[in-house]
């Protein structure tokens, strides 16, 4: 039995559904904290099961049977790494064999500026092994996704304003990354083993902005602020807290290059080129 954690997320529900290509439903268990958001799932035969990562009880229940369990990285980062304690500590109660865990690809976790936010990634996996099991750890690149967010709704309008400087990223996007992660699931000689899961190529907000110009024909320009006049700015907008403290933190640990490393790791696994800065750029604003 394999159990996905966070089944009703955007990477759980695609890892499940990358999954149900090779594995029969009913050795797929899906743990959510609400089922009404999992009735899909539900319905195409996945055990859903009633977990959180704030409740250990819950998941020492959910982990039962369960011998595969891909922990993804909670999404609340109040005190994330006593969550992610949590699952581990259930995981061994319920007699979990080996755990699959997402973490972050980046160069030196300790002269990021991301520090404060991304080190509980690497306390999770030391603890993880600590605590005796098989462990697969799963290191993603950040997500394209993610660069709408960065740029907002009106960037044809505006140009492109993220203070990243000439920093790289290997960006992948979400669905390359769910798809290489049920391959290595699934995957033979996988124990105790890090893949670091990122794009083919490298590319910049510069190269977003030329992109961007290429596909709607009209210039959008690249303007890198100064850290504290972006952050002034986000709050001008009524920005929650927590958004502004994060888009300024990846914005610095971007500039820093923490993200700008390619490996061909995403590639073999997939057995096809990830997605491209173009074609994801294209999926995304080709009405534009």
């Amino acid at each position: 039995m394999i159990l996905v954690t966070g089944a009703s997320g955007h990477l759980g529900r695609l890892v499940i559904e990358n999954l149900l290509k090779s594995v029969p439903a009913s050795q797929i268990a899906g743990m959510v904290r609400n089922a009404e958001k999992a009735k899909d799932l539900e319905a195409q035969g996945i055990d859903i099961r009633i977990g959180d990562y704030h409740d250990p009880a819950s998941m020492e229940a959910a982990f039962q049977g369960v011998e595969k369990l891909l922990l993804i990285s909670s999404s609340d980062f109040n005190n994330r790494l006593q969550q992610h304690k949590n699952a581990v500590d259930a995981a061994k109660k319920s007699g979990v064999k080996h755990i699959f865990y997402t973490s972050v690809a980046m160069k030196d976790i300790n002269t990021s500026p991301l520090k404060p936010l991304l080190e509980d990634h690497f306390q999770t996996e030391a603890y993880i092994k600590d605590s005796g099991f098989t462990y697969t750890f799963l290191r993603n690149t950040l997500y394209y996704d993610v660069i709408p967010m960065f740029l907002g709704e009106k960037v044809f309008e505006t140009g492109v304003y993220f203070p990243a400087g000439e920093g790289k990223v290997a960006f992948a996007t979400r669905a390359d990354l769910a798809e290489g992660t049920a391959r290595v699931l699934t995957g033979e000689g996988v124990e105790n083993k890090t893949f670091y899961l990122t794009g083919a190529e490298a590319v910049s907000f510069s190269d977003i902005a030329r992109e961007l110009s290429a596909l709607s024909g009209k210039e959008v320009t690249y303007n890198s602020p100064d850290p504290k006049e972006f952050e002034d700015t986000l709050k001008q907008f009524g920005l929650p807290e927590g958004i502004v403290y994060m888009s300024v933190l990846f914005a610095a640990g971007i500039k820093n290059n923490d993200f700008e490393n390619t490996e061909g790791t995403l590639e073999e696994i997939l057995g096809h080129k990830p997605e491209s800065l173009s074609g994801f750029l294209k999926g995304i604003y080709s009405n534009n």
